[in-house]
């Protein structure tokens, strides 16, 4: 069971993505937190014997093939302020570090990016992923290979109340994908989040001596 000081952080992050994650880049607009306004969902999966991994290491980078999306990977976590500061280069996304590593068999993996509503964000079509699409995030010692099961977009306040099932590390291995929605002209009114599972586990190759 998660402690109680563990959930507080996950309430914490959750409120603060949508309050205050992006403060500064108006541009690219906070994390909003409402209600669903959309949902994909997939077939629930048939349950599996266990779940693929590799020796948990720190994320490098994110590959949405379909997308087009190769994007550098940087920690961030929560600053004295309990702030979460993502990478402020629009081309970047940022892996919290108080989330799962890649490749362990606990723990969602939060990785955070920017859309810009002039382009240029690393995570600018995140909306238009679609349930099955392949994710790659890849590490110093391998890939971790997910497949998307689903993808909501939430209105503002509703990523706080949400932040246990979003943020949350007491369940199997997933890799969660943040980022924002809705450019209305001054600001983005909500968030696209992306669930996606472990299904291979890919090694670096040895070279051969």
């Amino acid at each position: 069971m998660a402690s109680e000081d563990s959930g507080n952080v996950v309430k914490n992050v959750g409120t603060l993505v949508g309050v205050l994650l992006f403060v500064g880049l108006v541009a690219w607009g906070p994390f909003g937190v409402g209600e669903i306004v959309t949902r994909a969902v997939a077939p629930k999966p048939a349950p599996t014997v266990s779940v693929p991994t590799l020796q948990p290491s720190s994320p490098q980078e994110l590959v949405i093939p379909r997308l087009k999306v190769k994007a550098r990977v940087v920690s961030v976590e929560l600053r004295g302020d309990l702030t979460l500061q993502p990478p402020r280069s629009p081309s970047l996304v940022g892996w919290w570090t108080g989330s799962a590593r890649p490749g362990t068999s606990r723990g969602g993996t939060v990785i955070a990016g920017h859309t810009v509503h002039t382009g240029g964000g690393a995570l600018d079509s995140l909306p238009t992923l679609r349930v099955g699409d392949r994710v790659d995030v890849r590490t110093k010692v391998g890939t971790m290979r997910y497949r998307v099961d689903e993808v909501v977009t939430y209105h503002k306040d509703q990523v706080a109340r949400e932040a246990s099932e979003i943020f949350g590390q007491d369940r199997s291995a997933r890799l969660v994908v943040v980022t924002c929605d809705e450019w209305d002209g001054s600001s983005y009114l909500s968030n696209v989040v992306a669930y996606a599972t472990p299904v291979q586990a890919i090694p670096v190759a040895k070279k051969a001596a």
